[in-house]
Order: C-alpha cells, then structure tokens, then sequence
C-alpha cells in the first residue's frame, strides 16, 4: 500500500509513468472503506488489512490474480464511473479469451458469470473483484480474478457484502488456465481497453511482474 500511494503520487506530480503490478498474495482478508464488521466472519482465520480502497470485505490469496492499477485520469478523463466500467471490461475482454462471458450488474461492482445446471434454476457467480481509490485523480489498488485460488478461503467473510451470490474461478468453471495464461490476457485486453503498454522492470522482490503504460495519446 505504501509503494501504491507513493507511485500514485509520483504519477500526479508528474514523475513517474503509470503502472500496473501483477501480483499474488498469500492468504488475508482486505476491509474496504465500506467494510461491515458483522462481515468478517472469521476473524482469527487469515491476517486482515484495513485499506483505504472502496468497497467491503475480499478475500486474496494463491491462485487468484491481483492486480493494482495507478493511471492518470488527469490525462485519460476524470469520471470515476467510466474508469470503474473500463476496469469491469478489462476483465470481461480478458474472461473472453477464454470463451467465458462475463457479465456486469446493476448494483453490484465487479464480474459475474452466470452458471447454468440442467434441472436447477440458474445462478451468478462472481469471478472478479473491483476496489479502486482514486488521489489527485490518480487510482490505485485494483482488480482481482479467480484463476485457481481455494474457494473455500471466501467462507470467513461475506464477499463485498452479497450474500446470495456465490464465486467461482477459471478452474471452477472446468477451465485449467494457468497463471501464465491469465496474465497472458490480462496484459492483451488490458491494451485492448486501455491502450499501449510496455514492459517494465520489477521494483520490489515481492512483484512478480509490471506492465507500465505509455503515454496516453490525445
């Protein structure tokens, strides 16, 4: 959180390129500013950060893929509300890749899937998460996708806050995508939504991969 709000502030004083860090964390609970504690179930289960992202109680951990976003919307439009759609279309392009249809809902932030079992009537899933701040209109923090991650691990909070809606992964829905993978269509849908993109050098041990974003074109 610290490396975040010390880029995003780089960023808005004009001394840094944005940045995207791809990462994997192990397992903890993260509270959003709209954290309920009546939603953190098991308290003793995971360790749990306070953060100063939107939203309410996530889970993360091995499997899933993080990924923390500082882009200037100085230079890309300041409306909060289309950063959060692109953010949701980011990962639907990505799902796609993989012939899986995410889905938004009115109300709800972040990807859903709908499953459908012979005989049963349909259900939602959710398969990402979205929890962003925005500073001096620079955002942090982020995405997450279930790629792999042990769904069980979701049981010691109330996921954003919804409780009659599950989650799913990839593998969950029968998909044995790797890690590679997954960052292989993050990184070309997030071009796709976002626009160029370069390769760039880790900043820390604890990142597995970065991609900083070229300059914005008019």
């Amino acid at each position: 959180m610290r490396a975040m709000e010390a880029r995003a502030a780089a960023i808005a004083a004009g001394e840094a390129g944005e940045l995207i860090w791809l990462l994997e964390h192990p397992p903890l609970y993260t509270a959003g500013v709209s954290a309920k504690p009546e939603d953190l179930l098991d308290s003793q289960r995971f360790p749990v950060f306070q953060t100063a992202r939107g939203g309410q109680y996530t889970y993360h951990g091995p499997g899933q893929r993080v990924a923390y976003v500082m882009l200037d919307l100085n230079a890309r439009g300041r409306d909060v509300h289309a950063f959060v759609r692109a953010l949701e279309a980011w990962v639907i392009e990505a799902l796609a890749r993989f012939n899986v249809v995410g889905e938004t809902r009115r109300g709800r932030v972040g990807v859903w899937v709908e499953r459908r079992t012979p005989g049963l009537p349909p259900r939602e899933d959710k398969i990402a998460a979205i929890g962003v701040k925005l500073r001096k209109w620079v955002s942090f923090h982020g995405i997450s996708l279930n790629v792999e991650p042990d769904l069980k691990h979701f049981s010691g909070i109330v996921p954003c806050g919804v409780t009659q809606h599950g989650v799913t992964s990839l593998v969950d829905l029968g998909l044995p995508v790797t890690m590679d993978e997954a960052d292989a269509a993050l990184k070309s849908a997030f071009e796709a939504i976002f626009g160029p993109a370069t390769l760039a050098q880790p900043t820390a041990p604890s990142i597995l991969g970065e991609t900083e974003n070229a300059p914005p074109q008019s």
